[in-house]
């Protein structure tokens, strides 16, 4: 939107409404233990390019919380936050709209802003949930809209983008006023049914339903500690199923890893509940189902979705037992020795041999009151990516079984360690011991700029091929 809030580039439309759909792992460590965190969410706005302004935006916003012909809530519940030196906003509100100004707070942090470009005042709707949803007392500091509490819920935010943050630290005034808002889905059904978090919600609790019907061992609602990994399951798996849906696979780079890591990290907690086999991939039909009446491509997609997620899964069961039995002992370990310190080989033998990712040992490493040592970590990947360069390098070491090979001085870099899905180039084709420009049938070695494929036993005896039959398939060969 930046392009069109500064005037670079003129919209065809001046007025803008989405749904969008949100993924963001940065509070990762919350999702399932607070009431609001979900690392997949949908964020409601409305747009103004130089079209409405702060009056109709505040008027509409409004109508559409407090009209019974659209959400209906009752307005001396509702409560907003302006900016203090927005006079405009706070006469609106007051004079134009009626809000009386108890229910009107100004606060310093109302002013939207993220140290460049496009900026401007805006204005918070919070819901009071009331006196059964407060965890603080009466005359906490804390207590009021705005403030870190459970009763009062930010349901709206609406920017007035007014301004453009220049890099002297100056502000002048853009082209055009603009109106950015943005509402979350999550939170407003959770008020709209009455729910003390938005997992207890119909956006989550059918796939709740279906973890614990898998787990056949505990009950949500009976224990603190595993409702967390109730909800992180519930969250992680809307968030694979619908990045899945768009394109997005696992993988170790990119987006790719943000899925691998949400995946490891919804099996860890089946474990938690006593599941100890491949589940998730049983939950997409259920999110699908949810979704389908706004987004229909989970369910089109779901004999894809489920593929991915059971292969995924399946891949690190194969070693989970084993890596979490010799994460345990570490702990145990450094325990005994009084550190607080999970060493960087350690952590890298688990990403490596067990598939760990160190986000994940961190994770667990931090419930148990440990730390992890990241540059250990990260001098043992540089030396996992020397060894492997020097292996490339080293012809007798790859015992290569075509003896044109030896005759080769092409570079072909391996990009393993990072990603497993590269484009390259194809540099050199040999079929039948001889060097060949193009190939349309059989069997021939091939060597690419760059590959991800890794011998599961090292680089000792490696060789990589492609075939050609009916259609090039990408395989690895490893003897």
């Amino acid at each position: 939107m930046k392009k069109y809030f500064d005037g670079t580039v003129v919209p065809e439309n001046l007025r803008i409404v989405n749904a969008q759909k949100s993924i963001r792992t940065n509070d990762i460590e919350n999702v399932g233990r607070t009431a609001r965190h979900q690392t997949m969410f949908e964020m409601l706005g409305n747009f103004s390019l130089g079209d409405y302004f702060k009056k109709e935006a505040l008027q509409w916003a409004w109508e559409f919380l407090t009209s019974p012909n659209w959400i209906g809530f009752d307005p001396e519940r509702l409560y907003v936050t302006v900016y203090p030196k927005d006079e405009e906003a706070k006469r609106i509100w007051q004079d134009e709209i009626g809000l009386s100004s108890d229910h009107i707070i100004e606060m310093e942090d109302n002013f939207w802003d993220i140290g460049a470009g496009p900026s401007g005042p805006d204005t918070e709707i919070f819901y009071d949930r009331g006196q059964k949803f407060n965890d603080l007392s009466d005359d906490d500091p804390e207590n009021y809209p705005g403030g870190e509490n459970e009763r009062y819920l930010e349901i709206w935010n609406l920017v007035f983008s007014e301004f453009n943050h220049k890099s002297d630290d100056t502000y002048e005034p853009l082209p055009n006023k603009n109106i950015d808002t943005g509402m979350g889905l999550e939170r407003i059904v959770s008020v709209i049914q009455d729910a003390p978090t938005n997992f207890e919600t119909d956006l989550f609790m059918p796939i709740i339903r279906d973890i614990q019907q898998i787990s056949d061992r505990v009950k949500y609602g009976d224990n603190q500690d595993l409702d967390v990994s109730f909800r992180v399951i519930a969250d992680h798996i809307r968030a694979l199923a619908f990045a899945i849906a768009d394109g997005a696979l696992p993988s170790n780079e990119g987006r790719g890893y943000v899925l691998r890591r949400l995946l490891r990290r919804a099996v860890m907690h089946g474990q938690k509940l006593g599941i100890n086999q491949s589940f998730l991939y049983r939950l997409v039909g259920t999110v699908g189902k949810i979704m389908s009446s706004y987004y229909p491509e989970v369910l089109q997609q779901q004999t894809f979705v489920e593929k991915v997620i059971k292969t995924e899964e399946q891949r690190f069961y194969e070693t989970i037992n084993e890596g979490m039995a010799i994460l345990d002992q570490l702990l145990a370990k450094e325990k005994s020795e009084q550190s607080q310190m999970i060493q960087g080989a350690d952590i890298f033998k688990l990403y490596d041999t067990y598939g760990f990712p160190v986000e994940l040992t961190e994770e667990i490493a931090s419930e148990a009151g440990f730390e992890v040592d990241h540059a250990g970590f990260e001098k043992e990947m540089q030396a996992q990516r020397e060894r492997a360069r020097n292996a490339r390098n080293n012809e007798q070491s790859m015992k290569l079984q075509s003896s044109l090979l030896t005759e080769v001085n092409v570079a072909s870099e391996y990009v393993g360690y990072t990603t497993l899905e590269t484009e390259s180039a194809l540099v050199l084709i040999i079929q039948n011991e001889e060097f060949i420009d193009n190939i349309s049938s059989g069997q021939a070695e091939v060597i690419f700029s760059q590959t991800p494929f890794l011998c599961r036993t090292g680089w000792t005896g490696c060789r990589y091929r492609r075939y050609y039959r009916s259609m090039w398939r990408s395989l690895c060969s490893c003897h």
